[in-house]
């Protein structure tokens, strides 16, 4: 055997393990996630707090993540590092936790909430600008990555629906530190992937999302995106109305997460095949389909059936949206375009739900609250089927 051939040999075994680290990273990073979208609001729930204040808090949170995203992803393209900007967030998830656990003023939990989510919302993207920029170290697509997050999210909202079921909700907070705890361990052994060398140019960045196709791409993303944390928000508490338990609450997670697998798994190996913006349209579609349903069921178990239709809204939007971003914006910028997307995905939407629909669902009730969103999701597919058409004829 030759040295060329001992080299393909070491190089492949090299991107078989750091292939390996990224999805159990991915897998514990979603494992926290998790435990924030289906637990802690009913925490929050157990201890006294009234929707409108469930509300609030998780507006309060998004907001400060407008900042917390754009701030680190400019950093994370000008300091060339992905790798210790996620340490330094999930250490500081970590104090904002400890922190919560005694807190028991509506004020100071708010406070407490800002100061996680500046930590917590930036993960995912990062996470995200990390498996992309991976893809031609490794050889595996973004998506059979992001397949194990799934996983780790559905094993956790079902694992630990039934252990709080039995523990009670006092265990959220103690539970989330451990996943936040192995998290950080995790991430100390993956490899701190970049784009291109060359100088950035922060003016040109700025410049670009200055642009008439980023900025509409946008504006439709956060019209689908209100919806989306309008559903992600008040999911557990609606169910909780209903009558569910922990453990239910747990299993309709569980079911959304398992139903995405396929459809990114499937999407990373034919994907590119389809054009992203009839596919963003059809998942809007879903999204109204879902939320509409949701607006009149009333027996908890026919929630689970709506929860199998994640696959086809957030399935193919998540991993869609992220593929036409790429196009859109070139890779020296990606951390920051991530960013961007992440400010209108999380938190301009996080906000707008949170006060705005916290109010609708306390004073309108839950039927309104969700026939609304599912008006937004509507006019999103609108917008994406608009685009679509529009750039067929600027092609012509």
């Amino acid at each position: 055997m030759d040295t060329s051939d001992t080299n393909t040999i070491e190089r492949s075994l090299t991107a078989r393990q750091e292939t390996r680290s990224l999805r159990i990273y991915s897998f514990s990073s979603y494992s926290t996630a998790a435990m924030v979208v289906s637990f802690i609001p009913l925490y929050f729930l157990d201890r006294g707090f009234s929707e409108q204040q469930i509300g609030i808090i998780y507006s309060t949170g998004p907001f400060i993540s407008i900042f917390a995203n754009i701030i680190l992803g400019l950093a994370s393209d000008k300091f060339r590092t992905i790798k210790k900007l996620l340490m330094l967030l999930l250490f500081g998830q970590l104090v904002m936790i400890s922190l919560l656990i005694p807190t028991q003023n509506f004020a100071l939990v708010c406070l407490v909430m800002m100061g996680f989510y500046f930590f917590q919302t930036p993960i995912n993207p990062l996470s995200d600008s990390l498996f992309l920029l991976s893809t031609p170290y490794t050889g595996t697509p973004y998506a059979l990555i992001r397949i194990f997050g799934s996983l780790g999210f559905a094993v956790t909202a079902y694992g630990f629906g039934l252990l709080l079921k039995q523990l009670s909700s006092q265990w959220t907070l103690p539970l989330v530190l451990c996943t936040i705890a192995v998290t950080l361990c995790l991430a100390t052994r993956v490899r701190d992937y970049q784009g291109s060398a060359r100088k950035i140019d922060f003016s040109g960045f700025f410049k670009l999302i200055r642009q008439r196709d980023v900025l509409l791409f946008f504006f439709i993303i956060l019209l689908i995106s209100i919806p989306h944390r309008m559903y992600e928000g008040f999911l557990a508490v609606t169910m909780r109305h209903m009558g569910a338990s922990d453990s239910l609450v747990g299993l309709a997670w569980l079911i959304s997460a398992l139903s995405e697998i396929p459809i990114l798994y499937l999407l990373g190996k034919y994907g590119h095949k389809f054009k992203e913006l009839p596919m963003l349209m059809i998942a809007s579609i879903m999204y109204a389909l879902r939320l509409w349903l949701l607006s009149d069921i009333q027996n908890p178990y026919w929630v689970l059936a709506t929860q199998a239709m994640h696959s086809i809204s957030f399935g193919i939007y998540f991993s869609t949206a992220l593929r036409y971003l790429s196009h859109l914006i070139p890779d020296e910028y990606r951390a920051s375009g991530q960013a961007v997307y992440a400010v209108v995905w999380t938190g301009l939407a996080g906000v707008i739900s949170g006060l705005c629909g916290g109010f609708i669902y306390g004073h309108f009730g839950r039927e309104t609250f969700y026939k609304l969103g599912a008006m937004l999701a509507i006019l999103a597919a609108a917008g994406f089927l608009s685009r679509h058409l529009l750039s067929r004829i600027d092609r012509t």
